[in-house]
């Protein structure tokens, strides 16, 4: 404890001193007294004093808490593995955890059923059952509608929330809600077109969910697509739903002007190539709340946008756009190419659309921040597809005046692109290219200012690892395959904080393997780890071995084809340690990592 001295000024009054002078002879008697004389001058100030002593020290105050070791580094290490024997029917697709039950529960499209697994033990998670939510739907609700499989699934406070679509994608999908602890049926309600994604609010008063409503293959139907607000806060049985459509932002619409005309809307209904609206055209993809719970983000991955949900009085606040990576630039270098004889990554006169599939939040000083799994999709139908290879578009000549070779397989002939985008002056001729995602992951403020991007990172880390099999698909083992499309296609996306640092997992859907990233300084994150599980001297097929019309995965060949990520931070583990849980949709695993924490 800090002492404090305190020094004493003395001032002292001078007194004035009158003489009289007498004549000369006897000295007469003594005189009255004079009048007072005035006042001198004040002297001048006294010498300071001298310090006083120190005072005692205080008591020492009360010990503070220890605070948390400092972490910067962590290592996924596999822990245990739910083979569901199943090859690329996407028996195991996406996964979310119930701590007070210690059981995950992940779609099965295969069955179209929710699956229950035991993570009891997470070195050996079991299956328990399986839940019939089409069944539970018909069984206890009005909807008549004929359903589907299960999309997506997530659970907060005991209760599981699931999305189902029709089996036609001009009818509406539901969505139902089951107690976790014995997967009782609590409630079912009517939704959008097509529901692909939800999730419940951090209080879990409220679910989002994003309805696709993806066209019909012809094209004849476009549904349009919305999101769904459901209110809790008055229990599952009394939910309040309000439907968010974006027909406002139509041609003519109250908020048209609001647009930017980065969003891609670019959809032809048939027959007569009539463009959807902007209603039909946005596709609601994935959802993630902000961590206060006052806003929630949509991805629009067609469109290559994030949608902006307010949430107490439900509104979309705004639209903004997902951006492009320049691959011109250097950091953004790919390769093309599945015909270049190996591997070229390098620059080119390429843009990638970002076209964001997963996305998730964190805070950061007090703000929120939005990352995206830059996957990248396109539409591909019978009746209408955006789909090209460069090498048969024409190109504008001066933009592109070394056109006849850059259009060769050997560069950028064989590279996927989009109709949709590039002839800036409507003359037929593309002025500038865009490649269907861009093989990176993202980092945005709340309203869609870009603070980063990897760039060529993924490209470069799998390249390295990888090798002869970089770029390869999940569904096969040759190497290169996928240059010339969507490379490793960042796809699945979640975020945790480990003690003190946050980290970014981003699930590679082609080639697999999950990265890690240390995004604690959103400005400058920093790679931590590259793991990938498969084995590429197996081939991921055993074939149809019992004759059911369904393949078997080979459990020798690993995890394929990473599809979701959830994170379960220690206090909500099963073992008391951070984990990561993985749906893998070509293998049919479900794979739990244990996060080791790296010594520095």
């Amino acid at each position: 404890m800090a002492t404090a001295t305190w020094k004493l000024a003395c001032q002292m009054a001078c007194i004035a001193t009158l003489v009289f002078t007498g004549c000369t002879g006897d000295r007469g008697p003594q005189g009255a007294d004079g009048p007072p004389g005035t006042q001198g001058p004040d002297g001048s100030d006294g010498a300071n004093g001298n310090d006083g002593n120190d005072g005692a020290n205080g008591d020492d105050g009360a010990d503070g808490a220890d605070g948390a070791d400092g972490v910067t580094a962590i290592a996924l290490r596999l822990l245990g593995r739910y083979e569901s024997g199943i090859f690329d029917q996407g028996a195991s697709e996406i996964v979310s955890y119930d701590p007070a039950t210690t059981q995950l529960f992940q779609v099965n499209a295969n069955s179209g059923a929710l699956d229950v697994l035991s993570l009891v033990d997470p070195a050996a998670p079991t299956l328990l059952s399986s839940i019939d939510v089409a069944a539970a739907i018909a069984d206890n609700t009005d909807i008549t509608t004929v359903l589907g499989a299960v999309n997506s699934v997530d659970v907060r406070g005991g209760v599981v929330a699931a999305v189902i679509a029709a089996d036609s994608g001009d009818e509406r999908g539901a969505i139902a809600f089951f107690r976790a602890a014995d997967h009782a049926f609590l409630a079912g309600y009517e939704l959008g077109f097509g529901p692909d994604s939800l999730a419940f609010s951090p209080d879990g008063d409220t679910v989002i969910v994003a309805n696709e409503g993806e066209p019909l293959d012809d094209y004849t139907v476009d549904p349009p697509g919305s999101v769904s607000v459901i209110d809790l806060s008055v229990g599952v049985a009394a939910a309040t739903i309000r439907d968010l459509d974006f027909t406002a932002f139509d041609a003519g619409g109250t908020r048209a002007g609001e647009l930017d005309p980065a969003v891609r809307i670019f959809g032809i209904k048939q027959p007569g190539d009539v463009p959807s609206t902007v209603s039909e055209d946005i596709e609601p993809e994935y959802v993630a709340f902000a961590p206060d719970g006052a806003t929630a983000f949509v991805s629009l991955q067609e469109n290559n946008a994030i949608a902006v949900i307010e949430v107490a009085a439900p509104r979309i606040a705004r639209i903004f756009p997902a951006g492009a990576t320049d691959h011109g630039r250097i950091g953004n270098e790919l390769d093309p190419s599945d015909r270049d004889r190996g591997i070229e990554i390098r620059n080119w006169p390429v843009s990638g659309l970002r076209l964001p599939d997963s996305i998730a939040t964190y805070d950061y000083q007090g703000r929120t921040l939005l990352v995206t799994a830059n996957e990248g999709d396109t539409r591909d139908y019978g009746g209408f597809s955006e789909e090209e290879r460069i090498r048969d578009l024409v190109l504008d000549p001066e933009a592109f005046p070394d056109a006849a070779a850059l259009q060769s397989d050997a560069q950028i002939g064989r590279l996927l692109t989009t109709s949709s985008a590039g002839d800036d002056d409507g003359d037929g001729d593309f002025d500038r290219l865009f490649a269907i995602g861009s093989r990176s992951f993202s980092i945005y403020t709340a309203d869609g200012a870009p603070i980063f991007d990897s760039g060529n990172q993924f490209e470069l880390i799998t390249a390295f690892r990888l090798e002869d099999h970089f770029n390869a698909s999940n569904d096969d083992n040759e190497g290169d395959s996928r240059s010339d499309a969507k490379g490793c296609e960042p796809e699945a996306l979640t975020v945790g904080r480990v003690r003190n640092a946050m980290f970014a997992f981003i699930g590679l859907e082609r080639t697999g393997g999950i990265m890690v990233y240390n995004i604690s300084n959103p400005h400058s994150p920093r790679f931590v780890q590259y793991v990938n599980d498969r084995n590429f001297a197996e081939e991921p097929s055993l074939g149809d071995t019992d004759g059911d019309g369904v393949e078997e995965s080979n459990p020798a060949a690993g995890d394929l084809g990473p599809e979701s990520i959830r994170f379960i931070p220690a206090a909500d583990s099963p073992n008391g340690s951070a984990l990561l849980i993985v749906g893998n949709e070509v293998s049919g695993t479900t794979t739990v990592y244990a996060i080791d924490i790296v010594p520095e």
